[in-house]
């Protein structure tokens, strides 16, 4: 079943997959990574101007990754806010997705994380760097297929 975003970004001839709706009733729609950038664009322009969240996951030990966003569209005189989630998947031997840092800001720091954590590279990112691991870590701690350091951090009690 489509939910009315898929509906209207078909009709524009925009390439998606419906992917359903979550358990709160959301429309999920797939993107394709070269497509992202200016669909997201669009989205903006068409009414979603908030960006409520951006996450990111291993879908699979050796598989995908995806990067996820909730968007909302704020209106003014409109009780219940339109939400769509967004999910861009990208292969992990080289995880590339544009990002849309220039589109909604708040996603400066989540687009961060999620490189620093996963690995995706977010390309046309301003200052895409690690955020909570040293610069000097090797791998990316959240992926699937990780094996952490054998290591202990010591720290003083005081």
């Amino acid at each position: 079943m489509q939910g009315t975003l898929s509906v209207w970004l078909a009709k524009r001839g925009l390439v998606h997959r419906s992917l359903g709706f979550d358990y709160q009733g959301i429309e999920t729609l797939q993107i394709k990574s070269e497509d992202w950038h200016s669909i997201a664009v669009i989205l903006y322009v068409y009414g979603y101007n908030y960006l409520r969240s951006q996450c990111a996951y291993d879908v699979a030990p050796g598989g995908l990754l995806a990067s996820v966003y909730h968007l909302t569209r704020i209106e003014f005189g409109v009780n219940q806010a339109e939400e769509v989630c967004i999910k861009v998947f990208t292969h992990r031997s080289n995880p590339r997705i544009p990002s849309v840092f220039w589109v909604w800001k708040s996603t400066a720091f989540q687009e961060r994380e999620s490189y620093d954590m996963l690995g995706i590279t977010y390309y046309n990112h301003p200052r895409l760097r690690r955020i909570l691991m040293p610069e000097s870590w090797i791998g990316w701690p959240l992926r699937k297929d990780y094996i952490a350091p054998n290591f202990y951090e010591i720290q003083d009690a005081y």
